[in-house]
């Protein structure tokens, strides 16, 4: 069985009923929700149940009431406030010489863990590099790859200004992780379903979350490519066999304050339906 029922606080309103989206509850006897057919099989431990019952009579087996916090409604944000918080995004591309508090680290990741995932599997794995010595060894290894493409692929080489990577690096700068204290790698097992759309969307929540702890964020696209293609920059990182990486990220103290939010196209849309 899933879960249990306290029936003496549930308000058999077969809310958890509706709440359900494999359709596994049913109301039983006094109209107290009980597993349905399969239930056992086809639960996922995604908590919706336990989310949306009012009472707190319904309590998952995988999982205690007393880690499923209430919403607390004078935390709501506000239209106005969302809309700040979701404009003012800005992609860090420098960072202020300070390392990055290892508690902030893991409080990004805590909240990473709340990204959905599919079918509740939950497959992403996080490799964390932290110090910039870490970052700085990757970055090195990536500008050898970026010189080996120049040699063997110049074309794909100029599509993506390798040369200026390059010759930034050997003028002291880091184009390729632009000096970030922190990396975030997000990898799982290859053959994991939908697993490259959980990884996008844990290190999406933790981008979006950093500026809450004052920090900032971008991704790494020079790393994961060479983490793709450079022999030597997989064994840096040193996966689990058979995980495949689907992104990284760069962390760390924001150089700059931004005042101003630039102006955006909506995406272009397409509507269809009677609704006018």
């Amino acid at each position: 069985m899933p879960f249990e029922i306290d029936s003496e606080i549930c308000l058999r309103d077969g809310i958890c009923v509706q709440a359900c989206g494999r359709r596994i509850i049913e109301l039983g006897e006094e109209e107290l929700p009980q597993p349905a057919t399969g239930a056992e099989e086809l639960c996922i431990d995604c908590g919706h149940c336990m989310a949306a019952c009012p009472s707190g009579a319904l309590v998952l087996r995988s999982m205690s009431l007393e880690r499923c916090p209430e919403i607390r409604e004078e935390l709501l944000i506000s239209p106005e406030q969302a809309e700040q918080f979701f404009r003012s995004r800005r992609s860090i591309r420098g960072y202020k010489d300070l390392p990055v508090e290892k508690e902030k680290l893991e409080k990004l990741i805590e909240w990473a863990g709340y990204a959905p995932s599919a079918h509740n599997r939950r497959p992403v794995r996080l490799l964390v590099l932290h110090g910039r010595e870490e970052v700085s060894r990757v970055a090195e290894q990536v500008v050898e790859w970026m010189k080996g493409i120049m040699e063997r692929a110049p074309s794909v080489a100029k599509e993506f200004h390798f040369d200026r990577v390059v010759s930034g690096w050997e003028e002291g700068l880091d184009p390729v992780c632009r000096s970030a204290p922190c990396l975030v790698f997000a990898h799982a097992d290859q053959d994991a379903r939908l697993a490259q759309v959980d990884c996008v969307l844990t290190l999406g929540y933790m981008e979006l979350a950093a500026p809450v702890l004052g920090l900032g964020a971008t991704w790494a696209g020079y790393v994961m490519a060479a983490a793709d293609n450079s022999p030597r920059v997989a064994k840096t990182l040193d996966l689990p066999k058979g995980h495949k990486l689907h992104g990284a990220l760069m962390i760390g103290y924001p150089a700059l304050n931004f005042v101003r939010v630039p102006f955006r196209e909506p995406p272009e849309t397409v509507w269809r339906g009677t609704n006018k």
